[in-house]
């Protein structure tokens, strides 16, 4: 996927524009986040269970190497296979090998953002294999030829009408030629198309939601029953998963799945919760004759050495997103990569680059909401900070914000300093601002009176007005 993370802030503009963005967008919201409300507050242990999912994460990533090796072994007795691949190129290369040595035609896929991450679509059908998206909002989105907008959502740009347009203009050479637009119907219509892929498929491709190293086995969460169709109607099964995704025992991933549906769409448990062990056993009556597991660093092991090593405790689940504001108003289209979200303004400029996605850190109000909701307690507002600092450490930011900026930190060192100019300040904006109560426009606050009025100030600082209030004795 190409990157288009610098254009944020145009895209931004023109997403804040589309009315049918802005009506999927409003529709899906509340129903995110009250559900998961709801969900949790059914839960009185919640909080426990962040912890200890937290510590849980925190072990494996101490012990990564450990039990990534632990997990190969179990993968390998279990009679599959395990490949490593250091970057994006390097696993397009394994998947499609394997593909081409057992002469695969067409293959299906169930979601996976790891899929997204390394571009596997496009590496495929440039080796001449058909490939067909077997979740609903996947397969939506690719007739659209449009990345996921949400990572367990990827469709929830659309409206009923849209995808209605699409159907009817895709579906007429399998026979349908009558439109259709009640949601039932539109499911059903999409079942009846994807039976064929399912069962005329070569090779099944799904992701992980996580990894095993007790027992060798992958997991994936669904709602629709689409990814055991592909893990078990084909004769091949790889499962394309992230370094980080490896738990240590079926007892510690029983502990973070009881957290990841409440988190994600306010479910006690997703509807399918499926565990894959190896190929088809002897005594078997359905499943792969071949299973490989596709392990990704795609720059993993970086962050697992530097200060964003907390990021890869991420499961996933989408939370962050759903009551990010940012997120809210512009979808995910905006942030121009795989990633979405404030999850996404620290993963695309860690794995795409910094100079391409500069503009995702600065679009967040830091707010702290998806720390507050994230069910793995990650800091993204540590992070996004972080990633704030590189960006003025390399110079990226322009030259007036970093002179700027540069003033602003010489006078905050500088309290004896700092107190009397902002007096100054306070001071000369009141009195400029007295007749309206406001500014319709500021010389160096442009992006905020272009769309809203500044509010003057009341004559004073925030530490005058702290120390006048009788609380600020110590200040």
């Amino acid at each position: 996927m190409k990157v288009t993370s610098q254009a944020f802030a145009t895209r931004a503009v023109a997403a804040l524009k589309n009315a049918d963005l802005q009506r999927a967008m409003a529709k899906a919201k509340g129903g995110f986040i009250d559900k998961r409300r709801v969900a949790i507050e059914a839960l009185p242990e919640f909080e426990q269970l962040r912890s200890v999912a937290r510590e849980i994460k925190e072990h494996t990533l101490s012990h990564l190497d450990f039990y990534l090796e632990r997990f190969e072994s179990r993968v390998i007795a279990s009679g599959g296979h395990v490949h490593w691949a250091r970057t994006a190129a390097e696993a397009c290369e394994i998947v499609v090998d394997i593909c081409r040595r057992v002469g695969a035609r067409s293959v299906t896929k169930g979601k996976s953002m790891v899929g997204e991450e390394i571009a596997i679509n496009p590496a495929l059908e440039n080796a001449g294999l058909e490939v067909i998206e077997t979740d609903l909002g996947e397969y939506i989105i690719q007739l659209a030829k449009e990345p996921p907008s949400h990572i367990i959502a990827p469709a929830v740009h659309k409206t009923r009408e849209q995808v209605s347009d699409l159907f009817q203009k895709h579906h007429s050479r399998y026979g349908y030629n009558q439109r259709v637009t009640e949601i039932p119907d539109i499911v059903n219509e999409a079942r009846q198309v994807l039976r064929d892929a399912f069962l005329s498929a070569d090779v099944g491709i799904t992701g992980a939601n996580f990894l095993v190293a007790e027992t060798g086995s992958t997991i994936i969460v669904t709602n629709e029953g689409n990814g055991d169709l592909t893990n078990t109607l084909p004769g091949v099964h790889i499962v394309t998963a992230s370094i980080e995704k490896v738990v240590p025992t079926l007892e510690d991933v029983t502990a973070i799945l009881r957290l990841l549906a409440r988190s994600a769409t306010g479910q006690e448990m997703s509807t399918y919760t499926t565990f894959s062990t190896g190929p088809r056993r002897s005594a078997d009556l359905d499943g792969p004759k071949e299973f490989h597991v596709l392990l990704v660093d795609n720059g993993r092991s970086q962050m697992l050495g530097n200060e964003f090593r907390e990021m890869l405790r991420c499961i996933r689940c989408g939370a962050c997103l759903n009551h990010c504001p940012v997120y809210s108003s512009v979808g995910g289209h905006a942030y121009g990569w795989v990633y979405s979200g404030p999850m996404g303004a620290v993963l695309t400029p860690l794995m795409v680059g910094l100079e391409k996605a500069n503009h995702l850190p600065n679009a967040c109000t830091l707010n702290g909401r998806c720390e507050q909701v994230c069910p793995m307690s990650i800091p993204l507002p540590k992070m996004l900070r972080q990633l704030r600092i590189r960006e003025f450490e390399q110079r990226l930011t322009p030259a007036r914000m970093r002179w700027g900026l540069s003033i602003w930190a010489y006078l905050a060192r500088r309290p004896h300093l700092y107190q009397p100019v902002m007096s100054i300040v306070v001071r000369l904006l009141e009195i400029l601002g007295r007749k309206r109560g406001r500014f319709r426009y500021l010389p160096f606050a442009h992006g905020w009176t272009k769309v809203r009025d500044m509010p003057a100030p009341q004559g004073q600082t925030f530490q005058q007005a702290w120390r006048r209030s009788g609380d600020g004795s110590r200040l």
